[in-house]
């Protein structure tokens, strides 16, 4: 089954204008971009046959072409990542049996979270979607806490039925938790990870469905999906003693950097 990821990455922004160009300092000091991190982070997924950046902007094309990736160049219009995934296989030609959308601010993406989704949706033929989702630690939850108590936006989280189909996506924190959890301690909210295995007819299909009321509200692009009545499969997924978070605020930078030096991730 040929893999191809798709990287979407666009200057603009609402919440953090130039994300991807964002340097991140690793634990041997060294410094990387955001984009480049997340790159260099789908290449270290198996099985994998491609890995392009999809982008509107010239800034972040030189960037990616200057540390060795293959950029395909996606119109201003696309309104989310799936889109420009969608674009960028069609501008490729089509022909991948799977297309992964790794978007641009997951650095700490493991490869095994790919991996094991991939493997997922080959075994649900009948899902046009999978993407992965983390059970949340104390420490995880407290953080998700922590970011809607101060008006941020942070991680989103997922909530799914006995068969693993998504129930619903949320930048709240669900399901409602009455009680504290400790630092190590397993919870019952389930962490979003942002990334989407799509087999190819389900992408294509993506961009003429309407937008609903949902995806407007929460700003999340899988919500379409369950909005225009397909399935979305959440797969569980492990850490194995990684730290995950994604960068959506600047608030994140130091806190993905502190990761990074604890895991000795250069």
């Amino acid at each position: 089954m040929s893999v191809l990821i798709v990287i979407p990455a666009r200057y603009a922004s609402t919440r953090y204008p130039g994300k991807p160009l964002v340097e991140l300092t690793g634990a041997t000091g060294e410094k990387q971009t955001l984009i480049e991190r997340s790159w260099r982070a789908a290449c270290a997924v198996g099985g994998v046959d491609r890995v392009v950046v999809a982008t509107d902007d010239d800034r972040i094309r030189s960037a990616a072409e200057g540390f060795g990736a293959e950029v395909v160049m996606t119109s201003e219009s696309c309104a989310n990542g799936t889109e420009r995934c969608a674009e960028a296989h069609a501008a490729l030609g089509g022909g991948y049996e799977v297309v992964v959308n790794l978007q641009g601010d997951a650095p700490l993406t493991p490869h095994w979270f790919i991996e094991d989704l991939v493997k997922a949706l080959r075994a649900a033929p009948g899902m046009g979607l999978a993407t992965p989702v983390l059970r949340c630690d104390g420490a995880t939850l407290n953080s998700l806490l922590a970011d809607r108590r101060a008006g941020r936006v942070g991680g989103t989280t997922a909530v799914f039925a006995a068969d693993h189909s998504a129930l619903y996506f949320s930048k709240e924190v669900l399901p409602f938790c009455a009680n504290a959890y400790k630092d190590g301690e397993n919870t019952p909210v389930f962490h979003h990870v942002g990334v989407y295995a799509y087999r190819p007819d389900a992408l294509a299909a993506y961009p003429d469905w309407q937008t609903g009321p949902l995806e407007t509200l929460e700003g999340l692009e899988q919500l379409r999906f369950l909005e225009n009545g397909r399935k979305v499969l959440c797969v569980e997924v492990t850490a194995r003693g990684r730290e995950f978070w994604e960068l959506n605020n600047p608030e994140d930078v130091p806190r993905i950097e502190e990761m990074m030096s604890r895991m000795g991730a250069a």
